[in-house]
């Protein structure tokens, strides 16, 4: 079957009228960051934020709409509208999305028992492979694992956990998660080409997520693990005023500069009531495979001493080391191809810990 095309997706939303102004989405010039691969399409309609309830429909009837084109398997369509920055100051506690008046609700989540984030201050420090393998450890636990990969700019997991396959819709409409080595799996990544740049501004990016949530058909999780995007931004907000997390972990290596980035993501979850259940000390240490002798690349023990500071706790430290990266490049994790090693066994006990914060 032929790939629909983006004329095609157009022509299809023309028949979706605005209620308010009385003429169709598109002539309006309301639809942006249409992406489509393989069946899978994906859209905003920017809208007024006063008209946020009544445009709700609208948005239902452009994915029935769209679903109706022949090749179209899902279609996830998001509601967003730019707003002008506040000119009020910074205030202490939860802040407010721009442009509300009261902290938006919690997402209803039913099947899924726990959530947590992973979050780093600053890209580069090995913040998704350590999502995965800690997804596999508590998979390899016991726990029933979800991992649903929120850097919208920057999807990473496909690759790691070797998915190919793209995601289809189940009997229920949604759109099933894929398994990888036993953990069910969903990202911008299955939506789009892997060489395709995803430009979409913050709304668009946090509508799109929260729809990547509540349009999965997760079914029953011990625990859903969420690779976030590195830094604090707009997706970091959404995810802490908009999904019931029950916590976060910190991911930094010990240099000086990764840690003052790392401090700030921290900080930032603590004024949204966020508990970070710790610090993960990334490449921590290399140790030389040819002669054994061990070298602080980036430093060492400045996690530790940062979550000693902060009063959190200090979760365990992870080595630089080749096989965590090939293993993690050939889609293969280390917990998933080798789970008797050193490496994985700090995995586990980085799991071990976070599960026991969950439960205590």
């Amino acid at each position: 079957m032929a790939e629909v095309t983006a004329e095609q997706v157009l022509e299809a939303l023309k028949v979706v009228d605005d209620p308010f102004k009385k003429e169709n989405i598109v002539d309006l010039g309301m639809i942006d960051g249409l992406q489509i691969k393989d069946g899978h399409v994906a859209f905003t309609i920017e809208i007024d934020p006063a008209q946020g309830a009544e445009m709700e429909p609208v948005r239902k009837i452009a994915e029935d709409s769209v679903h109706a084109l022949p090749g179209v398997l899902t279609v996830t369509a998001v509601l967003t509208a730019e707003r002008a920055p506040s000119a009020l100051p910074p205030q202490e506690g939860p802040q407010l999305m721009p442009g509300q008046g009261q902290m938006p609700a919690k997402m209803d989540l039913p099947g899924i028992e726990s959530i947590v984030a992973v979050a780093s201050g600053k890209g580069g420090v090995g913040k998704s492979t350590t999502s995965v393998n800690l997804a596999l450890a508590l998979a390899a636990d016991g726990k029933k694992v979800g991992l649903l990969d929120a850097d919208i700019y920057g999807p990473s997991i496909p690759r790691m956990l070797g998915i190919t396959e793209d995601p289809q819709q189940s009997e229920s409409g949604k759109i099933a998660p894929l398994d990888g080595h036993g953990i069910k799996c969903m990202s911008m990544g299955f939506l789009v080409e892997e060489e395709t740049p995803v430009i979409w501004r913050g709304p668009m990016a946090t509508g799109a997520l929260e729809q990547l949530l509540s349009d999965v058909e997760w079914g029953e999780l011990d625990i859903l693990v969420v690779d976030l995007p590195p830094g604090t931004g707009d997706i970091h907000l959404s995810m802490a005023q908009r999904v019931p997390l029950d916590g976060a972990v910190i991911v930094s290596t010990p240099q000086d500069i990764a840690l003052a980035d790392a401090r700030k993501g921290l900080n930032m979850f603590l004024k949204v009531d966020v508990p970070v259940f710790g610090l993960i000390e990334n490449m921590s240490y290399f140790n030389c495979p040819r002669c054994g002798e061990r070298s602080d690349i980036f430093s060492h023990g400045g996690a530790r001493e940062e979550a000693e500071k902060l009063n959190v706790d200090f979760l365990g430290e992870i080595p630089l080391d080749i096989v965590i990266r090939e293993t993690s490049d050939g889609g293969n994790p280390i917990v998933a191809s080798d789970p008797g090693s050193p490496h994985s066994g700090a995995y586990m006990k980085i799991a071990e810990k976070v599960w026991h914060s969950l439960e205590g």
